[in-house]
């Protein structure tokens, strides 16, 4: 008999967004098995149009033209924050949904995480700033130099939170333990 060959580790893209009506910040991690690897990140300018329809127009077009160029498995997006502001949540709201209508046009599966999930998977500290949340991706995805924006590396940030995660949010009310994690994850138990 022949030696058994390894699988190759299944590629997989994910496209993290940080929504905003000024300025929205994309990045593309791939995921190689357990190893990732930075594939682009930056951001989309939207101070320089005129309406706010006229960046969602934009949002949908930049969005759906990154989707084609790199076909992600998936989106992650980060869940708009409750501010004070209501007219600016809401058009905020709209941004978001808007690059989400533009994963789901091309039946991309789209997950949504919080500021805080976000930030507490990649620093441990859900109360990061984006300063910290940079630097802890500056040296887990190997960037030479930060941008002076740093919504492009949040949406890295949401990428990556996304594969920690393996897609799956923990919800609130599920027993914890070993218990209920061999109940809901068959697939990861080996045989002893």
């Amino acid at each position: 008999m022949g030696k058994e060959e390894k699988k190759a580790p299944k590629e997989k893209i994910i496209l993290g967004i940080d929504p905003g009506t000024n300025v929205m910040g994309y990045g593309l991690i791939l995921i190689e098995g357990k190893k990732y690897s930075l594939l682009q990140f930056g951001v989309i300018h939207l101070k320089k149009y005129s309406t706010h329809e006229l960046k969602l127009k934009k949002i949908f077009e930049r969005v759906t033209g990154i989707i084609d160029e790199f076909n992600p498995d998936s989106v992650a997006l980060e869940a708009p924050f409750y501010g004070e502001n209501i007219q600016s949540m809401l058009k905020l709201g709209r941004a978001q949904g808007v690059a989400m209508a533009a994963a789901l046009a091309r039946e991309i599966p789209i997950t949504e995480y919080s500021p805080k999930k976000v930030k507490q998977s990649v620093t441990g500290n859900g109360n990061a700033s984006k300063e910290q949340v940079a630097e802890m991706l500056k040296t887990l995805l190997n960037i030479k130099e930060l941008p002076k924006l740093l919504d492009g590396t949040d949406a890295l940030a949401v990428a990556l939170c996304h594969h920690f995660h393996d897609g799956r949010i923990q919800s609130r009310g599920r027993t914890a333990g070993w218990k209920s994690f061999l109940e809901e994850n068959p697939d990861r138990v080996k045989g002893l």
